[in-house]
């Protein structure tokens, strides 16, 4: 990733934490989404972490929810900006 990109995505963090910090913030029930670590490096454009799971078996098959289908039971949250709370152990 190029330096010029990276300077564009801690910028736009540092807007977004300021916006937060300065806002009412409310925690919502119920979100419908598709979250998963097994994006290929050269489709995006920010650092992301494999999910332990999949590294374990070796496959891109365990997502931590998908949408209208299921969470996985390791899946514990997300934390600002873009952080997934994992339980899995092994």
């Amino acid at each position: 990733m190029g330096a010029d990109i990276k300077s564009k995505i801690k910028m736009q963090n540092a807007k977004c934490k300021m916006t937060m910090q300065d806002s009412k913030i409310r925690k919502l029930k119920g979100a419908n989404m598709d979250i998963d670590l097994i994006s290929d490096k050269k489709d995006i454009h920010w650092e992301q972490d494999k999910c332990p799971w999949n590294m374990r078996e070796n496959t891109n098959e365990h997502k931590c929810a998908v949408k209208n289908i299921s969470i996985c039971k390791y899946f514990k949250g997300i934390e600002y900006p873009d952080i997934v709370v994992c339980g899995y152990k092994k």
